[in-house]
């Protein structure tokens, strides 16, 4: 196991009703912007519920974040939280919301160009306080300090992370998800068992407790992941796919193991060129990930057949096979498609994303950094 150190302030706030909790959480003297995307918490009441528990408090609504946060999108609540001085921000919503949220904190007490945060990985070393509350279980945004940001005009997608942006409480009530539409719900699903992936299957590490926390995470997610969009009003389905995906990305399961992350950033750019839902990008590209990568992660594929899919026979090629299948029909049966050619895309799309691959700087991933550009147009052309 490698050394680490491992820290995560937010104060989790979970269950039916919990939404009350935020009058004790922000001070009473808060000037607050209320961050949201579409118009859904107003038409299921959330928004209510949130107007409710900050009482007499000054507060403004910002809306429209939209999936994928644009640049363009988050500048102008930007601006409009300093027009009205907000010195405290409330994230309304799933992840889209939530990252774009903690841009908006890092933009706020930034000198200069707040999307150099992103190209140039410039330090943020301060940012306004913010909470959460979560309508969308999916990135674990709301329990980590990373956001992932479009630039529109720019055609990029580029991720960022500080010390200073993780929320300072997240409300997690399962029943803000009972209204959500079965393609948000199955997107969230696949993220978060795809955020287990990446911090699971790369090489062994001598890191038992980890493995085991991310394999019943896998489990509980295969288990859950079709009843929440067969029952959508299931409480206990709900609440379990929710704490499975904030618990997915909130550090502990990355503590002190190699990680590989190449298949977001493989998948981001197929968001940026084509507009794909990530969760989309993310069941496209694993599969054919996976199958470019067995050898070199041989060892913990056929540990992965056997604890997540209960693969035993067959010699340790066909394991390997069967539960790269099994991912994939997961996904599918998720709904979630997991060829590009599903969403119209061919092979005329590999060079393209390629080239904003390398413009990026994306040329040397995985958990051995040995996933060149050569190695991503294999995986790029395996997943057409």
């Amino acid at each position: 196991m490698e050394h680490f150190t491992y820290h995560n302030p937010t104060r989790i706030i979970f269950g039916e009703g919990q939404i009350a909790a935020l009058d004790a959480e922000i001070a009473r003297d808060a000037i607050v912007l209320i961050t949201s995307g579409g118009g859904s918490i107003k038409r299921n009441g959330v928004l209510e519920e949130v107007e409710a528990a900050l009482g007499e408090r000054e507060y403004f609504v910002f809306e429209g974040i939209e999936p994928n946060p644009t640049y363009e999108t988050l500048m102008k609540a930007v601006a409009l939280a300093r027009e009205k001085k907000v010195d405290f921000l409330l994230a309304v919503g799933g992840g889209s919301v939530i990252d774009g949220t903690k841009f908006i904190a890092a933009a706020l007490k930034f000198d200069g160009e707040p999307w150099d945060i992103l190209t140039k990985q410039v330090q943020v070393r301060d940012a306004v306080p913010f909470g959460t509350v979560l309508t969308l279980p999916a990135t674990g945004s709301e329990m980590n300090n990373g956001g992932v940001i479009s630039h529109r005009a720019k055609g990029d997608k580029l991720p960022f992370r500080s010390e200073a942006t993780y929320p300072r409480f997240s409300v997690l009530d399962p029943t803000t998800t009972f209204s959500l539409p079965p393609r948000q719900i199955a997107n969230g699903v696949v993220d978060a068992f795809v955020h287990v992936v990446e911090q699971y299957l790369t090489y062994p590490a001598h890191a038992k407790v980890q493995d085991r926390f991310a394999e019943g995470l896998l489990l509980t997610l295969t288990e859950v992941g079709p009843g929440a969009m067969a029952n959508p009003h299931d409480y206990d389905v709900r609440a379990n796919v929710m704490w499975a995906a904030t618990l997915a990305l909130n550090g502990l399961i990355g503590a002190g193991v190699p990680q590989d992350w190449a298949t977001h950033m493989l998948g981001h750019e197929i968001t940026a060129l084509h507009g794909l839902d990530h969760a989309q990008t993310l069941a496209i590209v694993l599969p054919a990930m996976l199958e470019v990568r067995r050898e070199e992660k041989r060892y913990k594929l056929l540990q992965y057949a056997e604890r997540v899919w209960n693969i035993r026979d067959g010699s340790e090629d066909d394991r390997i096979t069967a539960a790269i299948d099994a991912t994939r029909e997961f996904f599918e049966r998720m709904t979630v498609k997991t060829h590009l050619s599903d969403y119209q895309i061919d092979s005329s799309s590999v060079e393209p994303l390629l080239a904003k691959l390398m413009e990026h700087g994306m040329t040397a991933l995985g958990e051995h950094g040995d996933i060149t550009p050569d190695v991503s147009r294999r995986v790029y052309q395996l997943a057409v």
